[in-house]
C-alpha cells in the first residue's frame, strides 16, 4: 500500500512535464474535435493564440481557474484533460499528437 502511494505520489506530483504534456495534447486533440483555431480558443479564452500554442506544446502551467474555463470552452470536464489518451493517432497527419512519422 505504501509504495502505491509512492508511485502515485510521483506520478502527480513528481513528473510535472509530462503532465504538461499531456494537458497540451489534450486541449489540442479536443480543440481539434471541436473544430476550433488556436485563434478561436484563444478569442473564447481572452489569451493570445500565442499562450494557447504554448499550452498545447506542454510550454505553459496554467492556472486552475484557466483550466476550468478551457475545459468549459472545449465542452469537457477539467480531470479529462489530464487523461492518457490512446487514440491520438486517429486523427489526421497534420494533427499528429506523436512522434510524426519518418
Amino acid at each position: 500500500m505504501v509504495n502505491l502511494i509512492r508511485k502515485s505520489y510521483h506520478y502527480i506530483c513528481g513528473d510535472t512535464m509530462k503532465l504538461k504534456t499531456i494537458l497540451g495534447k489534450n486541449v489540442k486533440y479536443h480543440r481539434y474535435r471541436k473544430k476550433y483555431t488556436q485563434e478561436h480558443l484563444a478569442e473564447v479564452l481572452n489569451v493570445s493564440p500565442n499562450y494557447v500554442g504554448r499550452l498545447e506544446r506542454g510550454q505553459h502551467s496554467p492556472s486552475l481557474d484557466k483550466i476550468e474555463k478551457i475545459a468549459k470552452a472545449l465542452d469537457v470536464k477539467a480531470f479529462e484533460l489530464f487523461l492518457e489518451r490512446d487514440d491520438y493517432d486517429n486523427l489526421p497527419e497534420r494533427v499528429n499528437l506523436t512522434n510524426p512519422k519518418k
